[in-house]
């Protein structure tokens, strides 16, 4: 587990996320063009419940997406 500082819409905030979710978070920034703190924002904007967990959510459906496509 590791945690992170990362800014969103001007506020730090810390999140904690098992290295595999990082690692997989920062290649679907780059893939996208986008700074890691971008890609959270954008997923931060649109969840409904806890960070952490939507942006678990996000990357396993990414993931899920590629393996269909």
């Amino acid at each position: 587990m590791k945690k992170r500082s990362v800014s969103i819409t001007g506020h730090r905030t810390s999140i904690s996320l098992e290295d595999a979710f990082w690692s997989a978070l920062q290649r679907i920034a780059r893939r996208r063009g986008l700074t890691l703190a971008a890609l959270v924002s954008e997923i931060d904007s649109a969840r409904t419940g806890n960070l952490s967990s939507a942006l678990r959510v996000y990357v396993l459906e990414n993931r899920a997406l590629l393996e269909d496509g």
